[in-house]
């Protein structure tokens, strides 16, 4: 059995300019997935996907392997994740490499632990999923959430307006962090969620999406409370 850790971090991010290398408390972020990927001893190869020169050089001195550059067509802001994961695994497939299970590993998702890696890992090994990832709840319930027509706020599903939160089924939404999912059934499907996938929940504190200033300084914040004693560089 072979594990692949696939980091995807291109270089042209428009919301926020260079995100994946922007220092995040002292340190460029994505170094903390490379760092979390190689700490765990899960993977065989620890890999970044990047069409970006700058990118790639910092990867390789801090440990992860970038032995191609990604293309155009998957670095463009349209490009899905699955279209990635493709071409990581086809080029190395394409050089006699293959692997039994992959980590797809965002690169700003610092809050990840190898100890959280394992356990997606062992939940994908006991129960034979196609797939598991991190999940939050919502932290309101999703059926009695309102919306603007004509500037009026309406129910969005009427028949919850008066039904009591705990007779409510829980909602859960991807973290956003990684995915760890067995390849050969991700090759055969082209899709990450199956009707064979789990998820491992996870609280508020422990994953931040990031897609502007405020959504960065509310990272930092959770970091500095979740890691209190954790050296930073």
């Amino acid at each position: 059995m072979t594990n692949i850790a696939i980091i995807t971090a291109r270089g042209g991010s428009k919301r926020i300019p260079r995100k994946v290398i922007r220092p995040f408390l002292g340190k460029p972020i994505m170094l903390y997935s490379i760092e979390t990927a190689l700490q765990s001893g899960l993977f065989d190869e620890v890999m970044v996907s990047t069409e970006d020169d700058e990118i790639a050089d910092l990867a390789v001195q801090h440990g992860a392997s970038v032995p191609f550059r990604r293309s155009a067509k998957t670095a463009d802001d349209f490009a899905t994740t699955a279209e990635v994961l493709s071409e990581v695994l086809t080029n190395y497939e394409e050089r006699g490499q293959t692997f039994t299970n992959a980590c797809c590993l965002y690169p700003t998702a610092p809050f990840v632990t190898p100890v959280l890696l394992q356990q997606a890992f062992d939940t994908l090994q006991t129960r034979s999923f196609d797939c598991v990832f991190p999940v939050q709840r919502f932290g309101f319930p999703v059926q009695r959430a309102v919306t603007f027509v004509n500037d009026r706020l309406t129910w969005l599903q009427p028949e919850h307006a008066l039904t009591r939160s705990q007779d409510l089924q829980p909602a859960y939404h991807d973290a956003g962090q990684f995915y760890f999912f067995n390849v050969a059934v991700f090759r055969q499907k082209g899709r990450l969620l199956t009707d064979n996938t789990s998820g491992l929940v996870i609280s508020e504190m422990q994953a931040q999406d990031i897609d502007n200033e405020e959504d960065w300084q509310v990272a930092e914040f959770k970091y500095r409370l979740l890691f209190p004693d954790k050296k930073r560089s």
